[in-house]
């Protein structure tokens, strides 16, 4: 093992050829004064708009988090991997059961329980009374309760008046469970409910009627809300209401339902889909452009159901006397609604920094019982409070921000203790996890982002001028300042490579930004001794990733950058959109309604995404297959689009990479997206190698040129595909030197900057956190030759191509986080890159050797043969080991790593590893830990498909 005792302010020599390069983290210790309670009131036609203007700071951005490392607790709080720090008010209960979904506290405020996802644990139950952990309900090992069905709703659980019954939602259904007065739980009942025209029920919350003789039912996947008999789980009434129904809350008889997607389509609206609902939507940005609230009359069940406009996303829903408040989560309002008119009379800006507008997610509503409302701000890691006057029309007073763990979801108060359920707790730091990575490599144990958290933290609410001082610490959580968002002064400045105002001239007139998958910053660079790297972990280093450590060595190693997501379904938001808007994070114990949100309009946030942010500031993108859904493959096999790929390279007739049974037909449903999509261009698919898609980009480049934003999503790295792990890492690897290659040796070599990003790192594991990723910026412009340790996360590299092209920050975590500046140098290196040619042969486990041969990596005579039969004899599988591989294979084809409707991560992680592990050992081996080798059915863990683990 390496020795980790240097300090973050060290300067020792990193080798003969490599510098270590430490910036000043000068706002680390800088004051930071905030006035609270700064707020502005807007009266008209009797509706009022109040904003929560929260501290005026002096000085703060995401550089105070200098060279923070994600997982480790400072002075100042526990660094996460979203340019966050957590030092939550009270007391905290951490569980390391896996993320939080949603909660509920009992009747009595005794028990709360808590749905999850992430480690086969589905439900938590807490006793508030000892705040302990006392049941759990799952599949995973060592659980009080196991249930088969690993799946949970958006919303819910939902105890019953009496408290003695706890109804868990599903997707196709529900779980009925008896509470017993200890807090467990007792065998289910399962309350199915079919699927209507292929959709699922996907069953938000679940309400008791006022006399608790009916249950409800927000049926989330179909439009509409059900009545059942609690005692059998019949339906007794169906009524349509919006798109995507998610929360219920009685006021008298009338029933009020939260619809996320907003109104039903009508003629004439521009309509983008989200699980095979037309929803009404802006095409540009494509978001959703309604939001409202049903309302029902079960006094009279067949009375039409009325329709309350609010804005977009509205979740949670809290009822005080007649005032119905709504947490509107993709517009950062909150809508009061006078139930005695049933129309909006006030909205409450939940927008506390004055430099950015989105990215605060309002998402859970409470009141004390001296008029605070608290509204938790998931986005900002914190429960805004304002004081209400028992007046639904009576602007609200804004008092100040109280900091929390990391996403908090929901709130609720229990005899003077405000709990508050924090989806994400303190990040990825549960147990170890275990990656095994293919023929040829050593299984690695280690963090991984997949070790997901969930906490509780509890409080009494401090005064007033208590929460005023509070504030200050939100703010330097977030990296929140007043001078974080430049904007260009309008004189003429002088081009540098990042410029300090957005707009002011760069000397770099094009970007491109190189998506890669999965890996972590120990399983490729782990061996590179400058860097702080455990090579234990490398999995894939110099051998399979010879561009990516030349590139390090040449433009410099980052080995302190982090990666947010903690899959696929969020990573591309994070690249594409700078966050991970509230649906995608609260529809991830399902992943029905979308896994990848590329073609779901509930996904996308109401600013945009980032080419659309490059357009506005009047500059051109061109998409390569980022952020596409994948369809449109033809006929062709892995085989077909590699011996195309070669022989192109070779110098044979460019016209072969576009034959009819290799030419796709790419698109995206965001018609904004689509406009720049070169169509020919794969988007995530295993069985094309990405050395086909080099080839695509260089023919319109060498053709075109390159446009201002260039986005090219490189695949191979996730694995799962027909050549083994190691050739198809290899194969992103080469493609990434070919298309550096070719950049630097053209004539936009001087103005542009390449960087190099990983979706997510999900797939390895990593001995300082399992969010770290290996990135490279790569450019004339780039400091060349040093190893930077400064804390970076993807959300700092988005920014920074951001400033670079003139666009305004999309969020507010785009707007608070620090460009890259000392990446970047004003004395250009102009020295191009030649890429390095691959170790490891890319046809490396091809069962079917391609027609073309398979890759004697430039080997010839004896050697290539030699080669040739060393390939052949590692794919033939032992007699008596075929029934074995034939299962394996047959559950790999229903993966869905291949061809039109391919899906990232669709995978059972635990099973892949052995799929892996078992056919580079031919087929005979245990998987480490394991006694034996199992068919798929029977891996521990596993499960076809996985809503925990895609």
């Amino acid at each position: 093992m390496l020795d980790r005792s240097r300090t973050p302010g060290s300067t020792e020599a990193a080798g003969p050829q490599v510098t270590r390069r430490h910036r000043p983290a000068d706002g680390a210790r800088r004051g930071l004064t905030a006035v609270a309670g700064q707020r502005r009131r807007l009266v008209a036609a009797g509706v009022a708009t109040v904003a929560l203007v929260g501290a005026a700071a002096t000085y703060a951005s995401t550089e105070l988090f200098g060279h923070n490392q994600v997982g480790t607790e400072y002075a100042a709080g526990i660094q996460v991997s979203d340019n966050q720090i957590l030092k939550p008010i009270g007391d905290r209960l951490l569980t390391q059961y896996g993320k939080f979904m949603s909660s509920a506290v009992s009747p009595d405020g005794r028990f709360l329980a808590a749905t999850s996802t992430d480690r086969s644990v589905v439900l938590q139950v807490f006793d508030l009374s000892t705040y302990k952990l006392v049941w759990t309900v799952g599949s995973a090992a060592g659980v009080n309760q196991k249930l088969t069905t690993r799946t949970v709703g958006q919303e819910g659980p939902t105890f019953s008046p009496d408290g003695k019954t706890l109804w868990l939602s599903q997707q196709d259904g529900l779980s009925r469970f008896p509470v017993n007065p200890d807090g467990s739980l007792g065998a289910p009942t399962v309350v199915a409910l079919p699927k209507v025209d292929g959709h699922s029920a996907l069953v938000g919350q679940t309400a008791y009627s006022p006399d608790g003789s009916t249950l409800y039912a927000a049926v989330n996947g179909q439009n509409t809300v059900l009545a059942l008999d609690p005692a059998t789980g019949a339906v007794e009434q169906t009524w349509n209401v919006g798109i995507a129904p998610r929360q219920l809350k009685f006021v008298g008889d009338k029933l009020y339902v939260t619809n996320e997607g907003g109104r039903q389509a009508q003629a004439g609206d521009t309509t983008m889909d989200s699980y095979g609902t037309a929803v009404p939507a802006d095409g540009y940005k494509g978001t959703s452009t309604t939001g409202t609230v049903s309302v029902i009359d079960t006094a009279s069940p067949s009375a039409p159901v009325g329709s309350i406009p609010v804005g977009l996303h509205p979740t949670a829903m809290y009822v005080k006397d007649q005032a119905l408040f709504v947490a509107n989560t993709n517009d950062d309002t909150v809508s009061v609604i006078d139930t005695s008119k049933d129309a909006v009379v006030q909205t409450i800006e939940t927008r506390p920094w004055p430099s950015a507008k989105v990215g605060y997610a309002p998402s859970g509503i409470a009141m004390t019982d001296d008029g605070h409302l608290l509204v938790t701000l998931a986005g900002a890691n914190a429960v805004a409070v304002y004081r209400y006057h028992g007046d639904p029309q009576q602007p609200v007073n804004a008092i100040g921000l109280l900091p929390t763990d990391y996403y908090p979801a929901e709130v609720a108060t229990v005899g003077g203790k405000v709990i508050v359920t924090n989806t994400r707790g303190i990040d990825a730091r549960g147990p170890n996890l275990s990656f095994n990575a293919g023929p040829n490599t050593t299984p690695a144990v280690g963090h991984g982002t997949h070790g997901t958290t969930a906490s509780l933290t509890r409080f009494t609410l401090p005064s007033d001028a208590e929460i005023a001082d509070a504030t200050e610490t939100v703010f330097t959580q977030n990296g929140w300042g007043n001078t974080d968002v430049k904007q260009a002064r309008g004189d003429k400045q002088h081009a540098v490579p990042v410029p300090s105002r957005i707009g002011d001239p760069s000397t770099i007139k094009h970007v491109f930004l190189l998506v890669k998958e999965n890996r972590t910053y120990d399983q490729v660079y782990g061996d590179i001794p400058a860097g702080n790297g455990d090579p234990s972990l490398a999995q894939f280093g110099a051998t399979v990733t010879p561009n990516q450590h030349a590139l390090a060595k040449q433009f410099g190693l980052y080995d302190n950058t982090y990666d947010v997501g903690t899959n696929s379904a969020e990573g591309h938001n994070w690249l594409m959109q700078g966050d991970n808007p509230e649906y995608t994070e609260s529809s991830a114990g399902e992943y029905v309604r979308s896994y990848d949100t590329e073609e779901d309009v509930l996904g996308h946030q109401r600013s945009g995404f980032l080419w659309t942010a490059v357009q506005d500031a009047g500059n051109s993108a061109r998409n390569y297959g980022e952020f596409l859904y994948t369809e449109g493959k033809p006929s062709g096999t892995w085989q077909q689009y590699y011996c195309a790929s070669r022989s192109v390279d070779a110098g044979g007739d460019p016209a072969q990479l576009t034959s009819p049974e290799l030419k796709g037909d790419y698109g995206s449903v965001i018609p904004s997206l689509n406009a720049i999509t070169n169509p020919t261009s794969p988007p995530f698919d295993t069985a094309i190698p990405d050395i086909y898609r080099y080839q695509i980009w260089k023919q319109e480049f060498e053709k075109n040129g390159p446009a201002n934003l260039n986005m090219v999503w490189l695949s191979s790295d996730h694995t799962g595909g027909t050549a083994d792990p190691r050739a198809q890492v290899a194969d992103g690897d080469l493609a990434v030197g070919k298309i550096v290659d070719e950049i630097s040796h053209s004539r936009y070599w001087k103005d542009s900057a390449i960087f190099v990003v990983e979706d997510d790192s999900q797939a390895g594991a990593d001995h300082v956190d399992g969010h770290r990723a290996p990135i490279q910026i790569i450019s004339p412009w780039a400091v060349h030759g040093v190893v930077d340790s400064t804390y970076y996360s993807q959300i700092n590299m988005v920014r920074t191509i951001e400033q670079i092209l003139g666009a305004q920050p999309l969020n507010a975590k785009l707007a608070a986080a620090t460009p890259m500046y000392g990446a970047f140098t004003k004395k250009p290196d102009d020295t191009p890159f030649t890429a390095v040619p691959n170790q490891v042969p890319l046809t490396e486990g091809v069962a079917t050797p391609p027609a073309c041969g398979v890759d004697t990596l430039g080997q010839s005579g004896t050697r290539a043969a030699a080669v040739r039969r060393a390939q052949v004899r590692a794919a033939v599988v032992p007699a008596d080991a075929r029934a074995l591989a034939a299962a394996w294979r047959s559950w790999l084809a229903k993966q869905r790593t291949t061809g039109n409707g391919a899906v990232p991560d669709y995978a059972n992680p635990a099973q892949m590893n052995r799929y892996t592990w078992y056919a580079s050992h031919r087929w005979k081996v245990p998987y480490p830990g394991d006694a034996k080798v199992y068919v798929p059915s029977h891996v521990p863990g596993g499960r076809i498909p996985s809503s925990d683990t895609r």
